[in-house]
């Protein structure tokens, strides 16, 4: 072989060897609901868990990431993406439409969920001990815990007599699954409950005019992905109107919301990761039973309720996992 040809050669093998080396590494396709803006801490949790077992980004795993930018509609288009990538596993985290979304684009590809709805009440898995199938993941009980948010509410405003429910009518499976709990809670409490719907930013600032319009005494946030790309317009347009509002994620009370109650967000992340990372080494998701989140937070912001000139009570305060001052 002449010199220039074995040179062209060599050259030729090392233009190759990076992608070769990327192509033996899994590759996980990860698909969320928002942005990557709003999850800095929440992927560094979810990176923690995979080195739990034993992967690191860019050295022995590849992530591809999908964002909607809130976008529900956007959702099956990323999921058949990744699965045109024939990705090892894909994890899809913070949304039922999103979990749905993977689960009818593959049925052979593994699956790590992490979302609010009951997940063998809306056919993701068959039970939680043996899921069945290609998914598994974790319960975040978003939708279960919403009546009890209800009832922190009251304790706050106990003179109320209708509370506004602010939710995302695109994202139904999980919005039907709150809905019948806020329901059953209102109807507890004789409290009358006015249902406002809002997919866009400019539905938001609509609903408020609408609610206020109604004389809602106080408001309850769904916690949907969708509205959580948007706190501080909720919570902007809520201290505006000098309405009390109950979220469901820390997210809101950091920028000024009232209070906040549900799952311990970071752990769970934390799980979706070490869950991906097991499946990589040769776990079933069928072996691997649906995790519930245990850890439930309850955030008050103090400086909050005084501005709007609300007393919370001291058995409250005394129940709180953080308080605002």
């Amino acid at each position: 072989m002449r010199r220039r040809e074995f040179v062209t050669l060599l050259g030729s093998i090392a233009a190759t060897w990076p992608l070769t080396a990327r192509a033996q590494q899994p590759v996980i396709g990860f698909l969320h609901l928002t942005s990557p803006e709003t999850n800095r801490e929440n992927l560094a949790n979810f990176r923690l868990g995979l080195g739990d077992t034993g992967y690191i980004e860019n050295k022995n795993v590849t992530i591809e990431y999908r964002w909607a930018q809130g976008r529900n509609d956007q959702l099956p288009t990323l999921a058949a993406e990744l699965v045109q990538q024939q990705v090892s596993v894909i994890a899809v985290l913070e949304s039922t439409n999103g979990a749905l979304a993977a689960k009818a684009a593959t049925q052979t590809i593994p699956i790590v969920f992490m979302q609010g709805a009951d997940p063998v009440a809306i056919g993701l898995v068959d039970s939680l001990n043996r899921p069945g199938g290609n998914l598994t993941g974790i319960g975040l009980l978003a939708a279960e815990t919403a009546g009890k948010c209800f009832d922190l509410l009251l304790e706050v405003v106990p003179k109320a007599t209708s509370i506004a429910y602010l939710h995302n009518p695109t994202n139904p499976a999980f919005a039907e699954s709150e809905t019948r709990e806020l329901q059953t809670a209102a109807r507890a409490h004789g409290v009358g409950l006015l249902i406002f719907n809002a997919s866009r930013p400019s539905e938001i600032d609509t609903a408020f005019a609408d609610l206020v319009q109604q004389r809602a005494d106080a408001l309850q946030v769904s916690s949907d992905g969708f509205l959580l790309t948007h706190p501080d317009q909720i919570v902007a347009l809520a201290a505006r109107n000098a309405v009390p509002a109950i979220y469901a994620w820390p997210q809101y009370p950091a920028v000024g919301g009232l209070m906040s109650y549900g799952t311990n967000i970071r752990d769970a992340w934390r799980q979706a990761g070490i869950y991906a990372g097991r499946i990589l080494k040769g776990e079933r998701p069928a072996d691997l039973p649906v995790q519930q989140a245990t850890k439930i937070e309850l955030v008050i912001n103090l400086k909050t309720a005084k501005t709007l000139g609300l007393t919370v009570p001291l058995s409250l305060l005394g129940r709180a996992d953080k308080v605002i001052e």
